[in-house]
């Protein structure tokens, strides 16, 4: 349960940095308005979370 709990503070940590981040440094980067870039800012995050979620189950 204790370890449930440190890996449930550790992403809600992760995001709210992450979101820190989006609002403030948002806009300096000069990101061009395609769809190629919509769907990668969309479903990045989505894939990286079932990557590292596979790679975590193989190491148990």
């Amino acid at each position: 349960m204790q370890n449930q709990l440190g890996f449930v503070l550790k992403v809600f940590l992760l995001s709210a940095a992450l979101s820190v981040l989006i609002k403030y440094a948002s806009p300096s980067p000069l990101i061009p308005a395609t769809a190629t870039n919509a769907l990668i800012i969309v479903l990045f995050p989505s894939l990286a979370m079932a990557g590292l979620l596979l790679w975590r189950q193989k190491q148990d």
